[in-house]
């Protein structure tokens, strides 16, 4: 989890203690810890934020919704063997995993 303060969320953070779930944050100024997740944003970012001009919330959603599904299951991922995440998940047995 990124520990920025663009990040912090009171809400969440209650949210984990009251369900007894441990908070894991980066160190500062390490960002390849999370390297997954800042690979993703990085892709999320050049492939939908910076590419439209949104009108409003709904927008930003179905376009987004509309990535997710091929991101998940149309799109192979060179780091999963060149397999979908969903063909992934399914090869590797992985049930409890549910994508978008």
């Amino acid at each position: 989890m990124d520990n920025g303060p663009e990040n912090i969320s009171h809400v969440m953070n209650q949210w984990a203690q009251d369900r007894n779930v441990t908070l894991k944050f980066i160190e500062p100024g390490e960002p390849a810890q999370n390297g997954y997740i800042e690979r993703f944003n990085r892709t999320y970012r050049e492939e939908i934020l910076d590419m439209y001009l949104f009108r409003n919330i709904d927008e930003v959603q179905a376009i987004t919704d509309q990535w997710m599904q091929e991101y998940n299951n149309q799109r192979p991922h060179h780091s999963l063997g060149n397999l979908t995440p969903h063909e992934f998940i399914k090869r590797n047995n992985f049930s409890t995993f549910e994508l978008y």
